[in-house]
Protein backbone atom coordinates (compact mmCIF):
# COMPACT_ATOMS: atom_id res chain seq x y z
CA UNK A 1 0.00 0.00 0.00
CA UNK A 2 1.31 3.46 -0.86
CA UNK A 3 0.18 6.96 -0.09
CA UNK A 4 1.70 10.23 -1.29
CA UNK A 5 1.43 13.68 0.24
CA UNK A 6 3.54 16.34 -1.49
CA UNK A 7 3.73 20.09 -1.70
CA UNK A 8 2.59 20.03 -5.30
CA UNK A 9 -0.67 18.32 -4.34
CA UNK A 10 -1.03 20.80 -1.44
CA UNK A 11 -2.90 18.21 0.57
CA UNK A 12 -3.32 18.45 4.31
CA UNK A 13 -1.91 15.72 6.50
CA UNK A 14 -3.33 15.07 9.97
CA UNK A 15 -1.17 13.56 12.68
CA UNK A 16 -2.35 12.24 16.01
CA UNK A 17 -0.30 11.72 19.14
CA UNK A 18 0.32 8.18 20.39
CA UNK A 19 1.00 7.23 23.99
CA UNK A 20 4.76 7.12 23.40
CA UNK A 21 4.80 10.62 21.89
CA UNK A 22 3.32 12.53 24.81
CA UNK A 23 5.37 15.57 25.95
CA UNK A 24 7.60 15.56 22.86
CA UNK A 25 8.38 18.96 21.36
CA UNK A 26 6.09 19.79 18.45
CA UNK A 27 8.95 20.12 15.95
CA UNK A 28 10.50 16.80 16.99
CA UNK A 29 7.18 14.97 16.95
CA UNK A 30 6.19 16.21 13.46
CA UNK A 31 9.67 15.48 12.09
CA UNK A 32 9.64 11.92 13.43
CA UNK A 33 6.07 11.33 12.26
CA UNK A 34 6.65 12.50 8.70
CA UNK A 35 10.32 11.82 8.00
CA UNK A 36 10.75 15.50 7.09
CA UNK A 37 13.89 17.13 8.44
CA UNK A 38 13.56 19.13 11.63
CA UNK A 39 14.84 22.28 9.96
CA UNK A 40 12.06 22.05 7.36
CA UNK A 41 9.48 21.46 10.08
CA UNK A 42 10.71 24.49 12.04
CA UNK A 43 10.24 26.60 8.93
CA UNK A 44 6.71 25.25 8.43
CA UNK A 45 5.78 25.91 12.06
CA UNK A 46 7.08 29.47 11.95
CA UNK A 47 5.19 30.12 8.71
CA UNK A 48 1.95 28.90 10.28
CA UNK A 49 1.65 25.70 8.24
CA UNK A 50 1.54 23.43 11.29
CA UNK A 51 -1.54 23.76 13.49
CA UNK A 52 -2.33 22.07 16.81
CA UNK A 53 -6.07 21.70 17.31
CA UNK A 54 -6.53 24.45 14.75
CA UNK A 55 -4.12 26.86 16.48
CA UNK A 56 -0.52 27.87 15.77
CA UNK A 57 1.94 26.83 18.49
CA UNK A 58 5.65 27.36 19.18
CA UNK A 59 8.12 24.64 18.09
CA UNK A 60 8.77 23.79 21.76
CA UNK A 61 5.08 23.14 22.49
CA UNK A 62 4.74 19.76 24.26
CA UNK A 63 2.27 17.56 22.38
CA UNK A 64 -0.54 15.78 24.26
CA UNK A 65 -2.43 12.58 23.60
CA UNK A 66 -5.65 14.33 22.55
CA UNK A 67 -3.93 16.77 20.14
CA UNK A 68 -4.70 16.73 16.42
CA UNK A 69 -1.88 18.23 14.41
CA UNK A 70 -2.38 19.40 10.84
CA UNK A 71 0.27 20.12 8.24
CA UNK A 72 -1.47 22.66 6.05
CA UNK A 73 1.26 22.58 3.39
CA UNK A 74 3.83 19.84 3.00
CA UNK A 75 7.34 20.55 1.72
CA UNK A 76 8.80 18.69 -1.24
CA UNK A 77 9.91 15.70 0.77
CA UNK A 78 9.25 12.00 0.61
CA UNK A 79 6.34 11.16 2.88
CA UNK A 80 5.21 7.99 1.15
CA UNK A 81 5.02 4.71 3.02
CA UNK A 82 6.28 2.23 0.46
CA UNK A 83 5.14 -1.37 0.76
CA UNK A 84 8.06 -3.80 1.01
CA UNK A 85 7.83 -7.57 0.75
CA UNK A 86 9.60 -8.26 4.03
CA UNK A 87 9.04 -11.23 6.35
CA UNK A 88 6.71 -10.31 9.21
CA UNK A 89 5.41 -12.59 11.95
CA UNK A 90 1.72 -11.65 12.10
CA UNK A 91 0.08 -13.18 15.17
CA UNK A 92 -3.41 -11.92 14.27
CA UNK A 93 -4.99 -9.68 11.65
CA UNK A 94 -8.51 -8.65 10.69
CA UNK A 95 -9.96 -5.55 9.03
CA UNK A 96 -9.53 -3.50 12.21
CA UNK A 97 -6.05 -4.27 13.54
CA UNK A 98 -2.91 -6.34 13.23
CA UNK A 99 -0.86 -7.90 16.03
CA UNK A 100 2.75 -8.57 15.09
CA UNK A 101 5.79 -10.12 16.74
CA UNK A 102 8.53 -7.57 16.08
CA UNK A 103 12.08 -8.92 15.89
CA UNK A 104 14.97 -7.12 17.53
CA UNK A 105 16.77 -4.82 15.09
CA UNK A 106 13.64 -3.76 13.19
CA UNK A 107 12.56 -0.12 13.39
CA UNK A 108 8.79 0.42 13.69
CA UNK A 109 8.34 3.14 11.05
CA UNK A 110 10.52 5.16 8.64
CA UNK A 111 12.43 8.14 9.97
CA UNK A 112 15.69 9.96 9.37
CA UNK A 113 18.37 7.28 8.97
CA UNK A 114 15.80 4.50 8.52
CA UNK A 115 13.99 5.18 5.27
CA UNK A 116 12.99 1.57 4.64
CA UNK A 117 13.02 -1.95 5.97
CA UNK A 118 10.71 -1.04 8.85
CA UNK A 119 7.78 -2.88 10.39
CA UNK A 120 5.34 -0.44 8.76
CA UNK A 121 6.93 -0.95 5.32
CA UNK A 122 6.36 -4.68 5.79
CA UNK A 123 2.83 -4.27 7.15
CA UNK A 124 1.89 -2.07 4.20
CA UNK A 125 2.64 -5.10 2.00
CA UNK A 126 0.90 -7.73 4.12
CA UNK A 127 -2.21 -5.82 5.27
CA UNK A 128 -5.22 -5.29 2.96
CA UNK A 129 -5.35 -1.63 4.05
CA UNK A 130 -3.93 0.77 6.64
CA UNK A 131 -5.52 3.46 8.78
CA UNK A 132 -5.37 7.04 7.48
CA UNK A 133 -4.75 8.63 10.88
CA UNK A 134 -1.30 8.88 12.45
CA UNK A 135 0.79 10.25 9.57
CA UNK A 136 1.90 9.17 6.12
CA UNK A 137 4.82 7.10 7.41
CA UNK A 138 3.18 5.67 10.53
CA UNK A 139 -0.55 5.20 9.92
CA UNK A 140 -2.31 3.40 12.77
CA UNK A 141 0.72 3.28 15.08
CA UNK A 142 -0.67 3.60 18.62
CA UNK A 143 2.50 2.51 20.44
CA UNK A 144 5.91 1.23 19.49
CA UNK A 145 8.89 -0.78 20.64
CA UNK A 146 12.48 0.41 20.46
CA UNK A 147 14.56 -0.90 17.56
CA UNK A 148 16.42 -3.38 19.75
CA UNK A 149 13.39 -4.46 21.80
CA UNK A 150 11.56 -7.51 20.49
CA UNK A 151 8.01 -8.68 21.05
CA UNK A 152 4.28 -8.07 20.61
CA UNK A 153 2.84 -4.89 19.09
CA UNK A 154 -0.63 -3.90 17.88
CA UNK A 155 -1.27 -1.59 14.91
CA UNK A 156 -4.69 -0.19 13.99
CA UNK A 157 -5.80 -0.78 10.39
CA UNK A 158 -8.73 1.65 10.45
CA UNK A 159 -9.34 4.99 12.12
CA UNK A 160 -12.04 4.04 14.64
CA UNK A 161 -9.82 1.21 15.91
CA UNK A 162 -6.93 3.67 16.22
CA UNK A 163 -8.91 6.01 18.44
CA UNK A 164 -10.25 3.14 20.55
CA UNK A 165 -6.83 1.58 21.12
CA UNK A 166 -5.28 4.96 21.88
CA UNK A 167 -7.96 5.49 24.51
CA UNK A 168 -7.23 2.08 26.04
CA UNK A 169 -3.55 2.99 26.33
CA UNK A 170 -4.41 6.40 27.80
CA UNK A 171 -6.76 4.86 30.38
CA UNK A 172 -4.17 2.17 31.23
CA UNK A 173 -6.47 -0.67 30.21
CA UNK A 174 -3.77 -2.38 28.13
CA UNK A 175 -2.03 -5.37 29.73
CA UNK A 176 1.70 -5.40 28.96
CA UNK A 177 4.26 -7.84 30.33
CA UNK A 178 7.97 -7.78 29.51
CA UNK A 179 10.86 -10.07 30.34
CA UNK A 180 14.34 -8.66 30.69
CA UNK A 181 17.86 -9.56 31.72
CA UNK A 182 19.16 -6.87 34.05
CA UNK A 183 22.63 -6.35 35.46
CA UNK A 184 23.39 -7.44 39.01
CA UNK A 185 21.12 -8.81 41.68
CA UNK A 186 17.93 -7.52 43.33
CA UNK A 187 17.54 -7.90 47.10
CA UNK A 188 13.84 -8.67 46.99
CA UNK A 189 11.94 -11.18 44.86
CA UNK A 190 9.39 -8.61 43.71
CA UNK A 191 8.75 -4.91 43.96
CA UNK A 192 7.61 -1.70 42.36
CA UNK A 193 9.53 1.25 40.98
CA UNK A 194 7.78 4.62 41.26
CA UNK A 195 10.08 7.27 39.83
CA UNK A 196 8.88 10.09 37.60
CA UNK A 197 10.28 10.09 34.06
CA UNK A 198 10.82 13.03 31.73
CA UNK A 199 13.17 14.35 29.10
CA UNK A 200 16.77 14.46 30.36
CA UNK A 201 17.99 17.93 31.31
CA UNK A 202 21.42 17.28 29.78
CA UNK A 203 20.57 15.16 26.72
CA UNK A 204 17.23 15.80 24.99
CA UNK A 205 17.44 12.46 23.16
CA UNK A 206 17.29 10.55 26.45
CA UNK A 207 14.74 10.12 29.21
CA UNK A 208 15.62 10.40 32.89
CA UNK A 209 14.26 10.11 36.43
CA UNK A 210 16.25 13.24 37.24
CA UNK A 211 14.35 15.89 35.36
CA UNK A 212 12.48 19.10 36.07
CA UNK A 213 9.35 18.00 34.26
CA UNK A 214 8.85 14.33 35.11
CA UNK A 215 5.58 12.43 34.89
CA UNK A 216 4.32 9.55 37.01
CA UNK A 217 5.87 6.23 36.00
CA UNK A 218 5.18 2.85 37.62
CA UNK A 219 6.95 -0.43 36.88
CA UNK A 220 6.05 -3.60 38.81
CA UNK A 221 8.56 -6.43 38.70
CA UNK A 222 9.36 -9.89 40.00
CA UNK A 223 12.42 -12.11 39.80
CA UNK A 224 12.13 -15.10 37.50
CA UNK A 225 15.68 -16.44 37.76
CA UNK A 226 18.86 -15.36 39.54
CA UNK A 227 21.95 -15.76 37.36
CA UNK A 228 25.68 -15.10 37.52
CA UNK A 229 26.01 -11.26 37.63
CA UNK A 230 22.51 -10.83 36.20
CA UNK A 231 18.82 -11.40 36.95
CA UNK A 232 15.95 -12.45 34.70
CA UNK A 233 12.90 -10.42 35.66
CA UNK A 234 9.29 -9.96 34.61
CA UNK A 235 8.11 -6.34 34.38
CA UNK A 236 4.57 -5.04 34.07
CA UNK A 237 3.86 -1.45 33.13
CA UNK A 238 1.54 0.62 35.28
CA UNK A 239 2.23 3.57 32.98
CA UNK A 240 3.64 3.85 29.47
CA UNK A 241 6.49 6.35 29.48
CA UNK A 242 9.14 6.33 26.75
CA UNK A 243 11.95 3.86 27.58
CA UNK A 244 10.28 3.30 30.96
CA UNK A 245 11.73 -0.12 31.88
CA UNK A 246 15.20 0.81 30.67
CA UNK A 247 15.20 4.12 32.55
CA UNK A 248 13.73 2.72 35.77
CA UNK A 249 16.16 -0.17 36.14
CA UNK A 250 19.12 2.02 35.23
CA UNK A 251 17.99 4.45 37.93
CA UNK A 252 18.10 1.78 40.66
CA UNK A 253 21.51 0.55 39.54
CA UNK A 254 20.41 -2.53 37.59
CA UNK A 255 20.37 -1.48 33.93
CA UNK A 256 19.06 -3.75 31.20
CA UNK A 257 21.94 -5.83 29.86
CA UNK A 258 23.09 -4.67 26.44
CA UNK A 259 21.53 -1.21 26.80
CA UNK A 260 24.22 1.07 25.40
CA UNK A 261 22.13 4.21 26.04
CA UNK A 262 21.19 3.93 29.71
CA UNK A 263 23.40 1.23 31.14
CA UNK A 264 26.35 0.67 28.83
CA UNK A 265 26.37 -2.96 30.02
CA UNK A 266 27.23 -4.42 26.61
CA UNK A 267 29.44 -7.19 28.00
CA UNK A 268 29.59 -9.30 31.15
CA UNK A 269 32.50 -11.08 32.82
CA UNK A 270 31.56 -14.72 33.37
CA UNK A 271 33.49 -17.70 34.69
CA UNK A 272 34.22 -18.62 31.07
CA UNK A 273 35.43 -15.11 30.19
CA UNK A 274 33.92 -11.93 28.79
CA UNK A 275 30.56 -12.37 27.08
CA UNK A 276 29.31 -9.74 24.62
CA UNK A 277 25.62 -8.88 24.88
CA UNK A 278 24.20 -8.62 21.33
CA UNK A 279 21.46 -6.05 22.08
CA UNK A 280 19.36 -4.75 24.95
CA UNK A 281 17.89 -7.81 26.63
CA UNK A 282 14.27 -6.63 26.69
CA UNK A 283 11.32 -8.50 25.21
CA UNK A 284 7.62 -7.55 25.11
CA UNK A 285 6.28 -10.99 25.95
CA UNK A 286 2.53 -10.38 26.39
CA UNK A 287 0.02 -7.80 25.14
CA UNK A 288 -3.65 -7.82 26.12
CA UNK A 289 -6.41 -5.44 25.03
CA UNK A 290 -10.11 -5.25 24.23
CA UNK A 291 -10.91 -5.60 20.54
CA UNK A 292 -12.21 -2.19 19.34
CA UNK A 293 -15.04 -3.72 17.30
CA UNK A 294 -16.09 -6.95 19.02
CA UNK A 295 -15.44 -5.94 22.65
CA UNK A 296 -13.63 -9.25 23.21
CA UNK A 297 -10.54 -9.23 25.43
CA UNK A 298 -7.59 -10.60 23.45
CA UNK A 299 -4.15 -11.57 24.69
CA UNK A 300 -1.09 -12.42 22.60
CA UNK A 301 2.25 -13.86 23.65
CA UNK A 302 5.64 -13.94 21.96
CA UNK A 303 8.09 -16.67 23.00
CA UNK A 304 11.44 -15.64 24.42
CA UNK A 305 13.91 -15.00 21.56
CA UNK A 306 16.91 -17.25 21.06
CA UNK A 307 19.47 -14.52 21.83
CA UNK A 308 18.00 -13.97 25.32
CA UNK A 309 17.82 -17.75 25.88
CA UNK A 310 21.48 -18.04 24.93
CA UNK A 311 22.50 -15.28 27.35
CA UNK A 312 20.58 -17.02 30.14
CA UNK A 313 22.31 -20.29 29.32
CA UNK A 314 25.76 -18.72 29.49
CA UNK A 315 24.98 -16.85 32.71
CA UNK A 316 23.39 -19.83 34.48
Amino acid sequence: MERTDTASSRQNQRLSVSVDDQTKRLDIFVSEATGITRSQILKLIREGHVLVNGQAEDPNYKVRLADLIDLAVLPEAETTLIAEDLPLNILYMDEYLAVVDKPAGMVVYPSFGHTGGTLMNALAHHAPKLASIGGGLRPGVVHRLDKDTSGVMVVALEDAAYYNLTEQFRDRNIQRKYVSLISGSLKENSGEIRLEIGRSNSDRKKMSTRTRHGKEAITRWKVLQRLDRATLIEARLGTGRTHQIRVHFAAIGNPVLGDATYGKKTSVETRAGKMTIPRQMLHAETLGFTHPHTGEFMEFTSPMPDDIKECIRKLS
